[in-house]
């Protein structure tokens, strides 16, 4: 019997993975306002340039750039009102084999190789060749690209370009915010640390981050309640609520609900008891099969 041929990805996808490659042309636009997610995105500048906010750095952006960001990472994109063209990956950590997932956290966030931005580009562009016309071949072919992609970067990293980042006082402040996000956080006390005026570090704070001082704040918050959502999900909404630095449960669930478009209860809910049970998974190169693993099924915020 002849077998069908796969014409989506989704036909070999594990529900619980993610996986998207595209190439994007335009104009300006500054990535969408609370992002971070729960799986990797490798983001590689074609042309143009731009300003990447990640964690707690603000880099400046030019072409051959690779950005990656883990899961969980906080960050953002502005390209002011100039033509840039890009290529953005996304795939989940379970995708990466063991012996690479032990190494991929001695990568920087901005990687710089002029040297080899060359091979970084061919290997997307086959990445997005298999994506856009898929076979029963492709999502192995595809995870071992992405493994490709990430040996190129390991063995090449101690040659890699060591990029500074734009303002250290706005990777302090953010750090700061990121230490202390459960105690109350004023933007006069972090002005008065760096001996400047509120009024130029919110101005700052925003052109360099994309996010108003408040604003990142609650977002912090907000990534680190659905964390405890998803993971200790036995916690009572008002204890996740404290627990972030939220003094009234009310306020979190509507700053939650607003963000996210359900309430903490009922995200929580979605998590809650869901982990696969005897489930076969297709062995990816050098990846033993668990069991049983959690099933993530919110996704948000695509750029």
């Amino acid at each position: 019997m002849e077998e069908r041929a796969v014409t989506e990805l989704a036909d070999v996808l594990d529900s619980r993975e993610r996986l998207r490659i595209e190439s994007l042309k335009g104009r300006g636009a500054t990535m969408h306002k609370h992002h971070f997610h729960d799986f990797y995105e490798v983001y590689y500048m074609v042309n143009g340039n731009g300003v990447y906010f990640i964690n707690d750095k603000v880099y400046d952006i030019i072409p051959g750039d690779l950005i990656i960001v883990p899961p969980w990472a906080i960050h953002s994109t502005d390209y002011g009102n100039k033509e840039h063209e890009r290529i953005l990956l996304e795939f989940s950590e379970t995708m990466i084999p063991r012996e690479i997932k032990e190494r991929i956290g001695l990568l920087p966030n901005l990687y710089r190789h002029p040297t080899i931005t060359r091979d970084i580009y061919i290997v997307l562009k086959d990445i997005e060749r298999e994506y856009n016309h898929p076979d029963e071949f492709s999502m192995d072919e595809i995870s071992n690209l992405i493994k490709h992609l990430l040996v190129i970067l390991i063995r090449n990293l101690s040659a890699a370009k060591t990029v500074h980042t734009k303002d250290a006082v706005i990777s302090e402040v953010v750090g700061f915010i990121k230490e202390n996000y459960r105690t109350e956080i004023t933007l006069g006390q972090l002005a008065d640390m760096h001996f400047i005026s509120p009024e130029h570090l919110s101005r700052t704070f925003r052109k360099e981050t994309n996010f108003g001082f408040n604003e990142f704040i609650t977002l912090v918050r907000l990534q680190r309640a659905e964390y405890l959502l998803k993971e200790k999900n036995t916690l009572s909404i008002a204890e996740v609520a404290y627990a972030c630095g939220f003094n009234d449960s009310n306020y979190f669930s509507d700053k939650f609900k607003r963000a996210y478009g359900i309430s903490p209860l009922q995200y929580s809910k979605t998590y809650r008891g869901k982990t696969v049970r005897n489930r076969k998974k297709r062995k990816r190169p050098g990846e033993e099969v668990d069991a049983a693993q959690e099933v993530p099924q919110v996704t948000k915020n695509d750029e």
